[in-house]
């Protein structure tokens, strides 16, 4: 099995087991939804992601790290595609505004910061410009 097949597999090992769902792998980036109701397990889960996925990276000689970006609000999905070849797919602003937000690791935007409990907020801290919320351990790096 390929590195990239291998790799695949662990992320929606790791995005299934927070209660997320793999929408679509684009070379080495990929594109994950989980429902807003479990917007806190998302984040520790994306969390758990960026170290285990590291990790593994760096044990398959893979010279990558994660870049997550995670927002929250409505989005459009459903079945789109060719007349012949229709696939799931989710698009709109919200998706635009997760990827469009700078982050050197993980960043997640107000919107979703405001979701999870007193708990799982002091795993963050504020960044700004524009605010986001990034890991504690995580240096400032604009």
């Amino acid at each position: 099995m390929s590195t990239l097949a291998a790799y695949y597999e662990l992320v929606g090992d790791l995005v299934e087991d927070a209660g997320g769902k793999v929408v679509k792998f684009m070379g080495d980036a990929g594109l994950l939804i989980y429902p807003v109701a479990a917007a806190e397990r998302a984040v520790v889960g994306l969390r758990r992601l960026q170290a285990v996925g590291d990790a593994w990276l760096a044990d398959h000689d893979t010279p990558c790290r994660h870049i997550i970006k995670a927002h929250v609000g409505p989005v459009y999905c459903g079945q789109v595609g060719t007349r012949m070849e229709k696939h799931f797919d989710v698009f709109g602003e919200t998706v635009m505004t997760a990827a469009l937000l700078p982050s050197h690791g993980l960043a997640i935007t107000p919107q979703l910061f405001r979701q999870m409990g007193p708990s799982t907020r002091k795993l963050f801290k504020k960044h700004t410009p524009p605010v986001t919320y990034i890991p504690v351990e995580e240096r400032h790096q604009d």
